[in-house]
């Protein structure tokens, strides 16, 4: 009976060992500001950003909502890899209708999730009268 004891609690120890790591889910922030996009704008708008990305699946969610920008939201993208500051490329583009408020999702690839994680995304809100960007902001982790 001992001798089964202990061989059924070195199996379990052997199931532990080898079961797989649980994803976890990272929150991320963005603050929009115009005074934030490269070169910054005069626009009164201003929006917020909060994303949330699961490590298992690879799918980042996000909700923006944004106020008083100069006309509608014409495009919107996650740009990366760049530091706050620099210009950088779309890296995940936004579908559907982007009137405020409004949410999506995309599972990234292992190069958009390192950007991601070292800080070098950032969202941007285009309109037609700022068609480089009117507001963004850095994504950085956050509660």
């Amino acid at each position: 009976m001992f001798r089964f004891a202990s061989l059924a609690g070195l199996s379990l120890v052997g199931l532990m060992a080898t079961a797989p790591a649980w994803a976890e889910t990272v929150n991320y922030k963005a603050d929009l500001r115009a005074d934030t996009e490269v070169p910054p704008n005069s626009s009164k708008g201003a929006g917020h950003l909060t994303a949330t990305y699961d490590t298992g699946t690879k799918k980042l969610s996000w909700k923006v909502g944004y106020t008083d920008l100069t006309g509608p939201a014409s495009m919107a993208h996650f740009h990366g890899p760049a530091a706050a500051g620099k210009n950088a490329p779309p890296m995940v583009p936004i579908t559907g209708p982007l009137t405020s408020p409004f949410e999506g999702s995309a599972t990234l690839t292992d190069d958009q999730t390192k950007t991601l994680a070292n800080g070098d995304m950032y969202f941007n809100i285009h309109t037609d009268a700022n068609k480089g960007g009117e507001i963004r902001g850095q994504v950085e982790k956050g509660q």
